[in-house]
């Protein structure tokens, strides 16, 4: 019997529409996201736009206060700090486990999405590098064999979407990015794991100075 597929429900489009504004920076930081707006914007009613906005809360995207609304998330020295640690431990992790269960398969992936990078950079299409960006280290978690792992970090995977969006916007971020992204495929392809490890660990510490040099604690920490 074929199985047949499911539409997406109202909600789970909501939630896919406001996160992709998040992430891609047309929502800005600590903007107020008016749930009448978006629900004539889609064309729903407020059901599932409010279901949306619980499900972006837990994804650390939004924050609900009563009384006063919805706004994007805000940055403070703290939460960079804290997420930065949080992709140190999940990340270092997941690719230890994907070198472990299946290397050829993380290779054949992190190459074609360098390769793609590379391109997109190449072109000027930044949004369609920090994409690929994103899709880069998701790469580490579908090849570690491990879906506990996997769904921690997909429950952030959003936000950490959104601050690579913020980061984009830093000098010679992006380029310094794609190299070290080179780096981390040539550690995986010379099965180096403390090469890899290092680079890693490397490439987060520098996007944590990036963000304590160049964005003001907007929020109280």
């Amino acid at each position: 019997m074929t199985a047949i597929e499911r539409p997406p429900s109202l909600t789970s489009v909501v939630t896919d529409h406001i996160r992709g504004m998040i992430v891609r920076g047309d929502l800005a930081l600590g903007a107020l996201i008016s749930e009448r707006s978006v629900s004539a914007e889609l064309k729903v009613s407020k059901t599932p736009v409010r279901e949306a906005l619980a499900q972006l809360r837990q994804e650390g995207l939004v924050t609900i206060v009563p009384q006063s609304g919805v706004r994007v998330f805000t940055l403070s020295a703290r939460e960079v700090r804290e997420i930065c640690a949080f992709r140190r431990v999940l990340e270092t992790a997941a690719l230890a486990f994907a070198m472990e269960v299946d290397p050829g398969g993380l290779l054949r992936d992190l190459e074609a999405i360098e390769g793609r990078m590379r391109t997109a950079l190449g072109r000027g299409d930044v949004r369609g590098y920090l994409n690929l960006d994103t899709g880069f280290h998701l790469a580490f978690f579908a090849n570690c064999g491990n879906a506990y792992l996997q769904s921690a970090y997909g429950l952030y995977a959003g936000k950490i979407a959104a601050l690579r969006t913020h980061l984009a916007t830093k000098p010679q971020h992006t380029q310094l990015s794609l190299a070290e992204h080179g780096q981390i495929v040539q550690a995986v392809r010379a099965r180096d794991g403390a090469a890899l490890s290092a680079i890693l660990d490397h490439h987060i510490g520098r996007t944590q100075e990036t963000y304590e040099i160049g964005v003001e604690d907007i929020s109280v920490a």
